[in-house]
């Protein structure tokens, strides 16, 4: 057999042998470094015999592929250590992910002494070295041996598997756990590990069902590798948005209010305000759209016409019950069909089109409780939303307007390198979820690959991805611990039109179909405030300060001119307040950064007498005395251009 390595090269067999065996072939230290390979594009184990021709590529710690394979074992030998300390404790699932790893189990609650214990358990496990050795068993014999092991997850786990399954374990001494692999040759191939974290999560993500204790790890190849990562931790637990925006006092959350559902302060809600009023008048003063203002609810009727109550009803919040009650009602987890009818208030013509509407819309959606995160994944949000109806020649165009609102608004807040974007996709082997014929769908994302190729864009193609009528670009960007999530979507709808009868009259009166354009300009307000506060860490560019200025009075004597001082920011509509507490100016300048405000105007003797502040900044330290109305069209012109001013390093360290 011929074996194509990844160089190019070719290898030739006389007799079937193992990824580990051709790895040895290859070069001992391959050997030694290899975690696990893909033949021909699909990951393996090392263990798995090759019998044919094929491509093969060795994958180690370097590879994404082998380094998730040092963490799934990493998973395994955490699974044996709980039992060893923990024997009454079930085990649920634990696989690899971006960051590390994770392990469910039906237990109590693990301290961060548990975790300390389990550590040491799990260097003693891997000190010793044992061989992972995989196995397969009948499905009827995979149930009696989990049972007889009393593990009554790992057992539903096996239930769920087709009949003719060949079920996989692997044994690494007496500790056996069901899983596909890939896994290292031997548990000495973790080199550097960490428990970082541990917390409640439900059986199969199901809030009716059992709840377990998470534990969270890492694993790496080597210790300086993990020491940079344990550090990239703690940097993003400082930028976490739901520790920060509370320690900055811009939101809160209150359990008899409810899970998801954020109070956000004066401070928050100014911040909000900033960005709302930013992007209703970019869109309508500069993109030409119109503004709506639609219900915040409506009848099931309008919901089955758009087909959400088909496709989305369990995410919906729904207000009666269809047995008992004439007319059942719901909260509104989109804003299309309300915008549908707009437009079918008066008749429109070629001429009228494109007609682009927007609104900006307060959203529900029935979240699982283990999904809600701070304000990246809330129950009640707020949304840039708006729909384009355009005639079909006006589509493409249109739809590549969208991109460059998104990518201006994205490149304003300075998150545009943070960001990929996706294709996403219809599942043509999962019809029931979408509607339309494949040709629509094959066109449609046909479409939108050309644009995106066209605006040299680099992206993703996600299959399964798209809402049930059209295909989508989602701009994506991950939160500190490494999450993605969407923050603007744009989608490509040919099909909705005709269930809500919508047209257009056209050159020769007939009436023609449109095409609608779904998109959000900078998506939800709750989600990009998160994503904000996590990339500024609370330093945020000036023009979307809570408070923009600070005057600091040196003393009770020149309160008079830090009050004229405020009256002339406020004016300008400069977001100002004056520390006249009785403290020291060295300590209200601290606590004026500690606060994060971009500029602080000391003021004394000299500045009231000749009309000056003093200015210090996050930026630049202490900028000297200024005039006054200088330091007023400096700062104006920095709102106004929304500048993103670069934080000094001398700065960052005082």
């Amino acid at each position: 057999m011929k074996i194509t390595l990844k160089d190019g090269s070719v290898k030739v067999y006389e007799a079937a042998a193992s990824v580990y065996d051709i790895a040895s072939d290859i070069s001992e230290g391959l050997a030694r470094a290899a975690c696990c390979a893909k033949i021909d594009g699909e990951t393996v184990d090392l263990r798995t015999v090759i019998d044919h021709d094929c491509e093969l590529s060795i994958c180690t710690a370097n590879d994404g592929e082998g380094l998730a394979a040092i963490r799934h074992t990493a998973s395994h030998v955490l699974a044996e250590a709980v039992k060893n300390l923990f024997p009454e404790a079930k085990l649920a699932i634990g696989p690899s992910i971006d960051t590390g790893f994770y392990y469910d189990f039906d237990h109590e609650a693990f301290s961060r002494e548990d975790l300390d214990a389990l550590e040491a358990e799990m260097k003693k496990i891997i000190k010793k070295g044992e061989k992972l050795e995989k196995f397969t068993l009948p499905r009827a014999e995979a149930i009696e041996f989990m049972k007889e092991r009393q593990e009554p997850y790992k057992v539903e786990l096996i239930q769920d598997l087709p009949e003719d399954a060949e079920i996989s374990f692997y044994r690494q001494g007496e500790f056996v756990d069901l899983c596909a692999g890939p896994h290292l040759m031997s548990t000495k191939g973790v080199k550097a590990f960490k428990l970082t974290s541990s917390s409640m999560a439900y059986w199969r993500g199901d809030s009716d069902k059992a709840r377990l204790q998470r534990i969270y790890g890492t694993a790496y190849n080597k210790k300086e590798d993990l020491a940079v990562h344990l550090e990239r931790m703690e940097d993003a637990k400082r930028r976490d948005h739901n520790r920060l925006g509370r320690e900055m006092e811009l939101f809160t959350t209150v359990d008899v209010i409810g899970q998801g559902l954020p109070l956000f302060t004066p401070r928050g809600t100014k911040m909000l305000m900033k960005l709302q009023r930013w992007i209703e008048d970019l869109e309508d003063k500069e993109w030409g759209y119109v503004r709506t203002r639609t219900p915040l609810m409506a009848k099931s009727d309008l919901y089955k016409m758009s087909g959400h109550w088909d496709h989305y009803k369990e995410g919906m919040f729904v207000l009666g019950d269809e047995e008992k009650d004439r007319e059942v009602y719901a909260l509104r987890p989109m804003t299309c069909p309300f915008q549908y009818y707009v437009y079918k208030n008066t008749q429109k013509s070629y001429r009228d089109l494109p007609y682009r509407m927007s609104e900006t819309s307060t959203l529900f959606r029935n979240e699982d409780s283990g999904e809600m995160h701070g304000l990246t994944r809330v129950r009640q949000f707020t949304i840039t939303e708006g729909h384009l109806v355009v005639r079909p020649d006006q589509m493409v165009e249109e739809f590549k307007g969208c991109i460059a609102l998104a990518k201006y608004c994205l490149t304003t807040l300075g998150v545009e390198e943070d960001v990929t974007y996706h294709l996403s996709k219809w599942d043509p082997e999962n019809r029931e979820k979408y509607i339309g014929e494949p040709e629509v769908w094959n066109e449609t994302e046909q479409h939108i690959r050309d644009i995106l190729t066209e605006l040299e864009i680099p992206f993703v193609e996600d299959v399964g991805e798209a809402a049930f009528y059209g295909p989508k670009v989602d701009i994506n960007a991950k939160n500190v611990y490494g999450k993605e999530d969407t923050m603007i979507t744009i989608q490509w709808d040919a099909l909705l039109a005709e269930q809500f009868d919508m047209y257009y009259i056209d050159q020769n009166g007939d009436k023609i179909r449109p095409y609608i354009i779904h998109r959000t300009s900078m998506g939800c307000y709750e989600r990009t405030l998160a994503w904000l506060i996590e990339k500024y860490a609370g330093k945020f560019p000036t023009w979307l300060c809570p408070e923009q200025v600070r005057v600091l009075p040196i003393s009770e004597k020149y309160e008079a001119y830090a009050a004229k001082v405020l009256r002339e920011l406020r004016a300008r509509d400069i977001d100002a307040e004056v520390d006249n507490r009785s403290e020291k100016i060295g300590f209200k300048i601290r606590e004026a950064r500690l606060a994060r405000v971009p500029y602080m105007l000391v003021v004394g003797q000299q500045e009231e007498e000749e009309g000056l502040v003093s200015v210090r900044s996050r930026f630049a330290g202490d900028e000297g005395q200024k005039p006054l109305a200088q330091f007023l069209e400096q700062i104006c012109e920095e709102i106004r251009t929304k500048e993103i001013r670069k934080e000094e390093q001398q700065e960052e360290k005082g």
